[in-house]
């Protein structure tokens, strides 16, 4: 089981203003692994919020444990949003990636990504890598929300079962079958240690040009996917294999001889961000595996760079086309 992110709610059973905000950290985290958007994530928890003060105080009187409440509310329309999510998916240009987030995201709500109040920001861990939320947005909605639930959060399935509309028992077997299908795709077993060593190699190698040494830290399998939105020029299709991965990377730097590589922290773990002139156009995460990387993750669509650009920045670069 990954680590609980926070502890079990209904600590209080106050349902007083502060008592209740004070949670909203626990479902920024919810619905972020929920989704794999940090905007999405605070939809979920403002529309949480807004149904919880939508009851009457008798209605609210008679909820025994408001904190438990709105994580089931929360889990519940992060499953109707899951559900529609592919549909939209289908109609995205190109590839979908999660929304990478930098030393935690904060609630814009609450002011934005450069929030101070570390109740507003989100818990980096492994449940939380590029590489785990990949993965999660391959497996069923059902799926996703059993598993997050219990192995992330640590609720049981009898509360579980609440959410889901099922009973403990299927959603038990739901989340044993997501451990199955994350266990046939592992999202990288690299130490943090090991993982920036490698990441240092690769940046040091774009920078310099060297193809052979760019190939050597490629797995032979390394599959690069890009997502731009429509919005900038990114690959529609996965690159696959490490001569033609080591080669598009090795073209963009040719083609942005201005642009600048940053090692940085991307969703828990070492990665890259692509800067021209200061402003980041392009964030990196990187999967490694056996001391070799085997997935790139390169996100370029400015509505997901807001961690590094700031809310709302009318930023980004290209034409606008995909390639």
């Amino acid at each position: 089981m990954i680590a609980a992110v926070s502890t079990s709610p209904g600590s209080s059973p106050d349902p007083t203003l502060g008592s209740l905000m004070a949670e909203r950290r626990r479902l920024l985290n919810l619905g972020y692994r929920m989704l794999g958007s940090v905007q999405d994530a605070e939809d979920v928890v403002q529309e949480t919020y807004a149904r919880w003060y939508a009851l009457s105080e008798e209605g609210q009187r008679t909820i025994d444990v408001p904190m438990a409440w709105l994580t089931r509310v929360a889990s519940r329309i992060c499953l109707d949003q899951l559900g529609s999510a592919r549909a939209r998916r289908e109609r995205y240009t190109g590839e979908w990636l999660p929304e990478p987030v930098r030393h935690g995201a904060g609630w814009a709500s609450t002011g934005g990504a450069g929030a101070d109040d570390p109740a507003d920001r989100i818990t980096l861990d492994e449940s939380v890598s590029m590489g785990m939320l990949v993965v999660l947005d391959s497996i069923t909605p059902a799926e996703r929300v059993a598993f997050v639930l219990h192995d992330v959060f640590g609720l049981p399935f009898t509360e579980i079962a609440e959410t889901v509309g099922r009973t403990p028992a299927a959603c038990r077997q739901l989340a044993s079958s997501a451990r199955r299908r994350l266990a046939h795709r592992p999202p990288g077993s690299a130490t943090a240690e090991e993982h920036g060593r490698v990441v240092s190699a690769f940046r040091e190698a774009c920078e310099t040009g060297d193809l052979d040494a760019l190939v050597a830290l490629l797995d032979p399998a390394v599959e690069s996917r890009s997502d731009g939105g429509g919005k900038v020029r990114a690959a529609l299709r996965p690159v696959v294999g490490r001569d033609k991965v080591a080669r598009l990377f090795l073209g963009l730097m040719r083609r942005e001889p201005e642009v600048e590589l940053v090692e940085d922290d991307v969703n828990g773990t070492p990665g890259v961000a692509v800067r021209i002139g200061g402003t980041t156009f392009a964030v990196l995460a990187v999967g490694v595996g056996g001391g070799l990387i085997t997935d790139l993750w390169l996100v370029v669509n400015p509505d997901k760079l807001r961690a590094w650009n700031g809310y709302g920045d009318g930023y980004g670069h290209g034409d606008g086309g995909t390639s």
